[in-house]
């Protein structure tokens, strides 16, 4: 209905049309758990690279899209995995993981 609704508020913008709700709802109902910056980042990384690069450079857009994306999502995957990995070395687990502000007087450690 809010697509709907919106292609004929704003009749002039055709690119409205082209929303396809179920697959939003979807695509964000097998998104990982995460913190908001990262969807924020996707979000970013995404509106740039699939509106900017893709009017400026069509071709190489075209020739590297799916390389920047396996590119990304195997990054992500090979940190989170040596963070894991170079945490547990040092015995780092999330119930002894706290911050100390020693700057801001006040701020102390929770524990």
């Amino acid at each position: 209905m809010p697509v709907r609704i919106l292609s004929r508020i704003f009749s002039e913008k055709k690119w409205i049309k082209i929303i396809n709700m179920p697959i939003i709802i979807v695509a964000t109902g097998i998104m990982p758990p995460a913190r908001a910056v990262i969807y924020t980042m996707w979000l970013t990384v995404g509106i740039f690279f699939n509106f900017v690069v893709c009017r400026r450079f069509r071709g190489w857009w075209a020739s590297y899209t799916y390389v920047l994306s396996a590119g990304l999502d195997t990054g992500m995957g090979f940190m989170a995995k040596l963070i894991y990995l170079l945490l547990q070395i040092k015995n780092i687990t999330y119930s002894n993981f706290h911050a100390d502000c020693d700057s801001v007087p006040g701020i102390t450690a929770l524990r």
